[in-house]
């Protein structure tokens, strides 16, 4: 440490485990992350603080739907079109980047018709339609500028963007509830959604524009498109799958319980996502690079290292903050003050549970990822929702309230199980790491 290189030398010690000094880039990165989760925490609170549990049943199945609808736009294209952009020196990125820019045109012309439906059959109503169309194709823009960001190795402007995106505005529509009694709607909160997350497009789009655009002058590659439909297209319906749970399960809560249970299931699934969230900012997306980039390298030590990180880390942090949101959630709700959210307080506890199997399941999956094992991943996630709907279907005829958010933890235990499974398998079958396992036990003799 004796040269300035941008790194600030400390340990945290976490039941005994070190952790090596971090990249000072990824502290600034992970404040950004933190603020923009404590910005919408601060506006989920206030917004059940002054709106009804109507209001907030809305505003959050318009939530729900908008990051649903916004994986059927991007088609999951990001998971072929990343591997590419990774294996292609900068120069040609723009090329890329435009190919992809042109394929999602064609979804937008398929699919924002068919979104209509969501409003013809009265799940939403209309009069937030103008918003939520507004809102869905900004928020996929910036989805995906975030993804390239990340993958371009940008993940302190990746950071900005999120919080321009996710946390600034919230954090202003929270001050100006707590301040103006006037501007306390769900129609306030949308329009200062659109305005923060337009900011946020046009600051990642600046990055971009950047790029090298000399390979622009060659034709689009079609050929190039239509083979990253033939991979995304499986990814597409897995991706679909995974989040139809975190969509399916706020309407299977309203057509059982009503408005004022689906509030109370909105405020505490979002306290619950929150762990996810953090784990997302923190850990995965510093991390899933250099394990594709290991096992592309057949750096044995590295993958092996890099997954023994990602799971430490990943349960320190998803336990952590679970507990920690079991305690603090006591004092939150005496401060909102409204009896329906103390009186399901339960469906907290039962959404952190599902929240932890959840995060623990990504370790293998990122391990299966990195090894480009898609076919895993996707019969993971089709069971996983085929094991919800069953579960749910039976538990909520005794459970009507609870039956919901434990067919969550069912689909996510064997969602674990399954990935888990496939990893340890597949990763016996790559014999450079088991190469690599004996290498080091050679250097430690």
């Amino acid at each position: 440490m004796n040269k300035v290189s941008g790194r600030i030398a400390f340990v945290l010690i976490l039941n005994g485990v070190g952790i090596k000094s971090f990249p000072i880039e990824r502290f600034v990165n992970i404040g950004l992350r933190g603020s923009t989760l404590l910005a919408k925490f601060a506006l989920l609170f206030l917004l059940a603080y002054f709106l009804e549990p109507a209001d907030i049943a809305l505003y959050g199945l318009i939530v729900v739907t908008i990051a649903y609808a916004t994986y059927a736009l991007g088609f999951d294209f990001y998971t072929y079109s990343t591997r590419e952009l990774l294996g292609k020196k900068p120069d040609q990125w723009a090329r890329l980047l435009r190919d992809q820019s042109v394929f999602f045109i064609v979804t937008y012309i398929v699919v924002l018709p068919l979104l209509a439906l969501i409003f013809f059959l009265g799940f939403i109503p209309w009069s937030v339609a103008p918003w939520f169309f507004i809102l869905l194709v900004l928020e996929h823009l910036a989805q995906e500028l975030n993804r390239l960001l990340v993958a371009m190795s940008r993940q302190l402007y990746a950071s900005v963007v999120h919080f321009l995106r996710s946390g600034l505005w919230a954090l202003i529509v929270a001050v100006l509830f707590w301040v103006f009694p006037s501007v306390r709607s769900i129609e306030f909160a949308l329009s200062a959604w659109g305005v923060g997350v337009a900011t946020a497009c046009c600051v990642g789009g600046l990055v971009i524009f950047k790029l090298d655009r000399a390979c622009l002058w060659q034709t689009i590659d079609w050929q190039w498109v239509r083979r990253g439909v033939k991979v995304a297209l499986p990814f597409l319906v897995a991706t679909l799958a995974i989040r139809g749970l975190f969509t399916l399960d706020r309407y299977w809560v309203e057509a059982l319980s009503g408005a004022d249970v689906l509030a109370a299931y909105v405020l505490f699934a979002g306290v619950a996502n929150a762990v996810t969230a953090f784990l997302d900012a923190g850990v995965f997306v510093f991390l899933y690079p250099g394990l594709i980039k290991a096992f592309k390298e057949k750096d044995a030590t590295s993958f092996k290292s890099g997954m023994k990180v990602l799971i430490r880390q990943t349960l320190i942090i998803s336990l952590l903050l679970s507990i920690s949101a079991a305690l603090l959630i006591h004092p939150v709700l005496f401060f909102i003050g409204k009896e329906v959210y103390v009186e399901h307080v339960g469906l907290l506890y039962v959404l952190l549970v599902a929240i932890v199997l959840y995060a623990l399941s990504m370790v293998p999956h990122y391990g299966l990822y990195a090894m480009s094992q898609d076919r895993s991943i996707i019969i993971s996630h089709l069971v996983s929702l085929v094991v919800f709907v069953a579960i749910a279907a039976l538990m909520t005829r005794i459970l009507p309230v609870y039956g919901v958010p434990l067919a969550l933890c069912g689909s996510f235990v064997i969602m674990l199980v399954h990935k888990s499974m496939a990893y340890i398998k597949l990763k016996k079958k790559q014999s450079w790491i088991q190469e690599g396992k004996v290498s080091l036990e050679i250097a430690d003799i």
